[in-house]
């Protein structure tokens, strides 16, 4: 594994003061690629500190697996002097990350969060919060599964014979967090031009609406949005089925793919017949389309199956568990696990030749690296060992 800190954004300055998922996610995001990234955290923790079990030395790897490459500094922002120095602070920093409710920026005396840029004109501020600041449900708590269920996302996913489900990751809050780095980035470069920052908004609520493909596009063009389980609404066959060993799972995306699985299940001619031939046809006849499928793949052995499916070009993979994907040859291949000084995490999905990511710290405890953050902003001993001892940093 490599410990480069040469990634692409290596002399960037992140103030990660965010909490929970989406904010941490992007500060790590920005860290795995070599930004230097300060935690700012209460000196009780961020909450997810204490998502478990598991464990590991009293932290939860729902924590763990949300802020590796982070410094962190433990600062009270209930004191006046807590702010005054996250201000100070700011006037160094490229970018700031924070999710506070805006009741807690206009008891800090920040009333309109553009101020933020406005003092700090060269700072990239990334707001995270669940519905926005404005609208009928501005200003409103969000978490992923509620989000989920609000935006829509609950309702399409699951079976159609159930109630809604919830997805099983919090994929809202992860690609908010995607979100929220793909406009830091975004700000950053336009920054290169106008010498300016500028606020990133992300929300929960606008990130899961942005996630709602192909169905919020359908219904905005005339159609429905349907709960079709594990199959695809548009595509077919897009679906789960049964073989004599594991689950199988179909992709099969075009017509000359569907011809080739047919031969392959030694039924050259469905390939042909009039109601499948195309896949609006498919679509149309889903229903008896899986009623012949099923009988021929659950003769078959799975595994075998998708290793010659996919050597003949038609996507299809097992359903595997967690444990069984972690300790598959491809996913150490890939440096899809990674391990540092006794952290163990997922690896860096972004792979840039030249300038490639790196996991260089294990996650911090709690105020790990105050004193040493302090004197990395100027701060002089005279000055630390004050903030110390009035308890505004531990």
């Amino acid at each position: 594994m490599s410990k480069s800190v040469n990634g692409s954004l290596t002399g960037t300055l992140v103030l990660d003061a965010s909490r929970v998922l989406a904010g941490p996610f992007a500060g790590q995001l920005l860290g795995d690629h070599g930004a230097e990234v300060i935690k700012v955290e209460a000196f009780t923790g961020d909450d997810t500190r204490g998502y478990g079990p598991p464990f590991v030395d009293g932290t939860a790897p729902y924590f763990l697996g949300l802020n590796r490459n982070k410094k962190d500094l433990a600062l009270d922002l209930s004191k006046p002097e807590g702010i005054d120095l996250l201000f100070e602070m700011l006037e160094q920093a490229d970018v700031f990350i924070e999710n506070f409710k805006a009741s807690t920026w206009a008891k800090w005396g920040v009333s309109d969060l553009s101020e933020i840029t406005r003092r700090f004109p060269h700072l990239v501020h990334c707001r995270v919060s669940g519905f926005g600041e404005t609208g009928q449900l501005g200003g409103l708590p969000g978490y992923d599964a509620a989000v989920q269920a609000i935006s829509g996302l609950m309702a399409v996913n699951g079976p159609p014979d159930i109630d809604a489900c919830r997805i099983g990751i919090p994929i809202v809050d992860s690609c908010t967090g995607m979100y929220g780095c793909m406009g830091i980035l975004m700000a950053l470069l336009e920054r290169n031009r106008s010498g300016l920052g500028q606020m990133v908004e992300v929300t929960l609520y606008d990130t899961a609406i942005a996630m709602l493909h192909p169905h919020a596009s359908n219904v905005l063009n005339g159609g429905r949005a349907l709960r079709t389980g594990n199959g695809h609404p548009n595509i077919v066959p897009y679906d789960l089925f049964p073989t004599s060993t594991v689950p199988l799972f179909l992709a099969v995306g075009n017509d000359r793919q569907f011809r080739t699985l047919c031969a392959e299940l030694g039924v050259p001619e469905l390939g042909t017949d009039v109601l499948y031939r195309t896949n609006r046809d498919r679509v149309t006849n889903r229903d008896s389309l899986r009623a012949t499928l099923s009988p021929l793949l659950e003769q078959r052995d799975g595994m075998a199956l998708f290793t010659h499916l996919m050597d003949l070009g038609v996507p299809c993979a097992p359903v595997l568990t967690v444990e069984e994907v972690l300790e598959l040859d491809h996913t150490r291949t890939r440096e899809m696990v990674q391990e540092v000084d006794g952290y163990r995490g997922p690896g860096i999905a972004v792979k840039l030749d030249r300038t490639p990511g790196s996991v260089r710290l294990p996650p911090p405890g709690i105020g790990a690296h105050s004193q040493d953050v302090l004197v990395r902003f100027g701060f002089n001993n005279d000055r630390v060992s004050s903030l110390l001892s009035q308890k505004v940093v531990t």
